[in-house]
């Protein structure tokens, strides 16, 4: 007997504006799916890629203004919601000038067993869900920004470790996988996600949770890629380019990567009339057999790599009177030493324009990768750029600076020199208000650092001392993944004098050049799993800070019992469904708020922050935090 078909992934709210959104679906057999909303009924086919079958529905004509429930059918079964107490609803915008954004980065989807949560902690989206059961809709986000590394194709979970073996044993997975066993290093990849169907594991075991599921098919949301959807330290410089793609693995790794990473996370960033216009959908919906997809698709995602104009990654979504640009730092890269960029060319005029064109009141700037890193980093990365050029003749200086690069992740903007100053030029044309109005705050959203913090920024040209434009960089990472304590220790003397003048030293030493900015910490470092959210309405703009935190039972005893070998219940009594785990029976997570900020509007202290003292101003025109900032650091936490 043929069982019905019924929802793998999904459904996820992706794109919702005054009256039109898209809904994302994976399904476990070829169907006809349907989603009403109110008067609104819209019926697509599936299609077929590696095995999988997903659908984007278009709804066109919702009520502006409004909450509308959803359901979804498949054959016209009904198949979501699961829990008729827990409806999934589209929200269009409401009628004031509110906009909530809730972002971060860096979370591992692998289970919610108390030995889970004891290790790697409470799952800020988890939290997240549990508290809008519990506040009203108006105060909901109106939109999740994820900013890189929704999935570790390169350190997965145990189970999905196990299960990697398990067909490795069974002859599973690309022949150039497997012949890797053994070969140590980078060259062994036997035990890292390699292809499709491997990769849809990590994108179910992700996004199946509960609590998850309900929070992505109601909140729409934002992605964009990092390192960890291929590999760690992906694109991070030309010589490690050229050995990865050196290796025979490397074309079945992307081909799984690309792939996966368009049909699961790109195509529900676009518009409905970009997802129209978009060649590569528009060739898998025409496509006349799962075959013919599949060979589309991996074409397709080699060409992404070797071919960067293939398809753009980045993209911008308007949410009334703010714009929101999502970079690509990551695939765009362009790696030639002589001029490193962490977007090419084509990548960033396209940046220029999408953030020169906007008159708005707020202008956010979402990267995987924070523009303005921790001081003494931000130092260090300048001068391992500067001394680590990759020539055929390059010094054994260049060689050990490329360890420590790769070491220490040194790959951030400030490790990619043009791209920075070219970012803060940009910033200033906009502050400067040289195309258009200036709007009230440039926000800059950062993640992959696992740690949390807020700096305030300065630009430093003549024209815009009188700028009004505030500009700041909020780093939220990681939704769930913390970070190992050493490197915890490191972070926190990274804005400690007399670290951020030495590495100053350091950078100076080799040509590193000033730039016309400068920054400090003013609010963390916090190592705590979490999430941010910007509210901005009119011209004010406030942060939130929220961490997440398991309310473990009987006041603590139970995480006490996770740590002794098989007396902790691997499910704590929670009753598993092919759908995902039950609504209750886990440890309950919830958000604790850290801190409430203004970041723009009346009372602030001027453009410049005149009431620092005269070595703060010292630190931060070289890029780095005073003494008082790492005072502010130490008073947080």
């Amino acid at each position: 007997m043929t069982l019905p078909p019924e929802i793998l992934v999904g459904p996820m709210l992706r794109y919702v504006d005054s009256t039109d959104a898209t809904v994302w679906v994976e399904v476990s057999a070829s169907c006809e799916v349907t989603i009403r909303a109110g008067d609104e009924v819209v019926t697509e086919r599936s299609w077929g890629v590696h095995g999988h079958h997903f659908a984007v529905l278009h709804l066109c004509r919702l009520p502006e203004g409004e909450m509308t429930p959803y359901e979804v059918s498949l054959d016209d079964r009904l198949a979501w919601p699961v829990d008729p107490g827990r409806p999934s609803v589209i929200r269009t915008p409401r009628a004031d000038d509110t906009v909530r954004l809730a972002f971060g980065s860096c979370r591992r989807g692998e289970s919610q067993t108390p030995v889970a949560l004891r290790r790697i902690g409470a799952d800020a989206l988890v939290a997240l869900a549990h508290r809008m059961a519990h506040t009203p809709q108006e105060e909901w986000p109106d939109a999740m920004l994820l900013l890189g590394d929704q999935v570790y194709a390169d350190i997965p979970s145990r189970e999905i470790s196990e299960r990697l073996a398990e067909r490795r044993r069974a002859g599973g997975g690309p022949q150039s996988v497997r012949d890797s066993a053994g070969a140590g290093g980078d060259r062994d990849v036997s035990d890292e996600i390699c292809d499709f169907e491997e990769y849809s594991w990590l994108y179910h075991e992700s996004w199946r949770d509960a609590d998850v599921r309900w929070l992505l098919s109601t909140v729409p949301s934002c992605m964009i890629l990092d390192d960890h959807d291929l590999r760690d330290d992906w694109n991070s410089s030309h010589a490690w380019r050229r050995e990865m793609t050196a290796q025979p693995w490397w074309s079945d790794r992307v081909i799984g990567a690309f792939g996966s990473y368009f049909v699961y996370q790109h195509l529900g960033n676009l518009a409905p009339d970009e997802l129209e216009r978009n060649e590569m959908y528009r060739a898998l919906r025409s496509a006349g057999s799962d075959a013919e997809r599949e060979s589309l698709l991996d074409d397709f995602a080699l060409s992404t790599d070797s071919e960067r104009r293939t398809e753009q990654w980045s993209f911008k979504r308007d949410f009334g009177r703010v714009r929101v640009v999502m970079l690509d730092v990551r695939a765009s890269r362009h790696l030639d030493p002589q001029d490193r960029r962490v977007m090419d060319a084509n990548e960033w005029q396209w940046t220029r324009e999408s953030c020169l064109d906007a008159d708005v009141d707020h202008l956010v700037i979402g990267s995987s990768l924070p523009a303005f890193m921790l001081p003494a980093l931000h130092n260090l990365e300048g001068w391992n750029e500067a001394v680590s050029r990759d020539q055929p003749d390059k010094p054994a200086t260049a060689r050990v600076g490329e360890w420590i690069r790769l070491a220490v992740d040194l790959e951030h903007w400030a490790a990619f020199r043009n791209s920075f100053d070219d970012l803060v030029g940009l910033l200033t044309e906009v502050a400067a208000g040289d195309h258009g109005p200036a709007p009230a705050s440039i926000l800059l959203l950062g993640g992959d650092v696992h740690c949390s913090y807020l700096e305030e920024v300065d630009l430093t040209a003549e024209r815009v001392v009188d700028s009004t434009t505030r500009v700041h960089q909020l780093v939220m990472s990681p939704f769930r993944n913390p970070l190992q304590k050493s490197i915890r220790a490191v972070n926190r003397l990274s804005v400690r004098e007399p670290v951020p003048a030495l590495t100053r030293r350091l950078a100076r030493a080799v040509g590193v050049r000033e730039t016309e900015a400068r920054w400090r910490v003013t609010d963390g470092l916090w190592f705590d799993n979490g999430v941010m959210t910007l509210v901005l309405r009119g011209r004010r703009a406030t942060v939130q800070v929220d961490h997440a935190t398991v309310e473990w039972p009987a006041r603590g005893l139970g995480k006490a019992l996770t740590l002794v070998p098989g007396l902790a219940p691997e499910s704590w009594g929670r009753r598993r469904r092919r759908e995902g785990d039950s609504l209750g029976r886990k440890p309950r997570q919830v958000l604790r708020r850290t801190l409430s900020k203004e970041l723009t509007g009346e009372g602030l202290s001027p453009r410049g922050s005149a009431d620092r003292t005269d070595a703060d101003r010292d630190g931060a025109l070289r890029g780095g935090a005073g003494q008082s900032g790492a005072v502010r650091t130490e008073a947080a936490r």
